[in-house]
């Protein structure tokens, strides 16, 4: 059994983590840490869990964790796993970090967007993106791996194939995303109150949401050519789940059914991206609970532009459900092993 850490185990996406590691055949959860006053029960903080794991939440304790695990989650805010990973790193363990920290490979980006130096740019430029779909190979030789952000793993998985193709400008991509409230933590706000989130829609952090240099890197990277994204991420009044239009410009005419033939070469046969039939394109409902990224297309002849809408949960695709299939890619096990998925709809 392998032994599993998470820290930062009272979060949004620390608790999504715990609730996938109990129904996972191979793994012990050992430690369970986070910022509190003093020790908590995990059963009484979230009832749901009551009986199920008796392991007691604490402040984290580096030392202690290493003793314990083998491997570690680290849920923390953008700016702290920096602090703690290469500890981890040097004990031995393993280690998949959910924050920013650790995905720009040029330490410099990232402490141009998060306005602040980064503390471990030999991290940075080791750790390994993890998007499997993507970075399958160099994930299962990695011992630190940078879980994507939500929004970035929806529209990454929607634009590469025709950006790798050259089907489309990468350099004009707008993508028009709208997330559950879910994706702001779970850390008291006046602006994710239920009175001001309920009956309301909003757009938020036009032209400076920090997600987007991590899509523009990595689709750059991958695609092997500059690329450009003028991101707008709103604000939807329900929990959970991200849905994305993405507006591609096309470098030549093409067909809906040569389109569905690229991604299907691609997505395919991944156990995590469902391809729609034509026709149809993915909704919220579909994937929330899942961690599948649904993906619909649509060729406008008239304006010469390639329309992809996709869909995750970003709690589970977009974040805990993704981590641990980087784990299960890391450890050996099953990528599928102890996630949700749906079944397929594009046959």
């Amino acid at each position: 059994m392998l032994k599993v850490a998470v820290v930062g185990a009272t979060g949004y996406t620390g608790i999504e983590i715990v609730k996938i590691l109990l129904d996972h055949p191979g793994v012990e959860i050992v430690s369970l840490t986070a910022k509190v006053d003093s020790p908590i029960s995990l059963g009484a903080e979230f009832p749901e869990l009551a009986g199920r794991i008796d392991l007691e939440v604490d402040n984290l304790q580096v030392e202690k964790v290493c003793s314990l695990a083998d491997f570690v989650f680290l849920a923390l805010p953008h700016t702290v796993s920096m602090r703690f990973a290469p500890a981890f790193l040097a004990a031995g363990k393993k280690v998949v970090d959910l924050s920013a920290d650790y995905r720009f490979r040029d330490a410099a980006v990232f402490s141009r967007w998060y306005e602040t130096p980064h503390l471990d740019p030999a991290g940075a430029a080791e750790a390994v993106y993890g998007l499997p779909e993507i970075y399958r190979d160099p994930i299962v030789k990695a011992r630190l791996i940078a879980n994507p952000g939500c929004y970035p793993t929806g529209t990454i998985l929607g634009v590469y194939p025709a950006l790798k193709e050259g089907l489309v400008d990468g350099e004009r991509i707008i993508v028009d995303a709208k997330t559950g409230v879910t994706g702001a933590g779970r850390k008291p706000s006046l602006a994710f109150l239920f009175p001001e989130v309920n009956g309301n829609f909003r757009a938020y952090s036009l032209g400076a949401h920090k997600h987007t240099p991590e899509m523009e890197v990595i689709l750059a990277e991958a695609a092997g050519r500059k690329t450009m994204v003028e991101f707008a991420p709103h604000l939807l009044p329900v929990n959970r789940g991200i849905l994305g239009t993405i507006y591609l410009d096309l470098l030549r005419e093409v067909s809906e059914e040569e389109i569905g033939r690229i991604y299907r070469s691609y997505w395919g046969k991944e156990p995590f991206v469902d391809l729609c039939p034509p026709g149809r394109l993915p909704q919220l409902r579909e994937v929330v609970g899942t961690n599948v990224c649904r993906i619909g297309l649509k060729v406008n002849p008239r304006t010469r532009r390639l329309l992809v809408v996709t869909a995750i949960d970003n709690l589970l695709k977009g974040a805990a459900g993704q981590a641990v299939q980087n784990m299960n890619l890391m450890s050996g096990f099953a990528e599928d092993s102890g996630l949700p998925k749906l079944g397929r709809v594009g046959g």
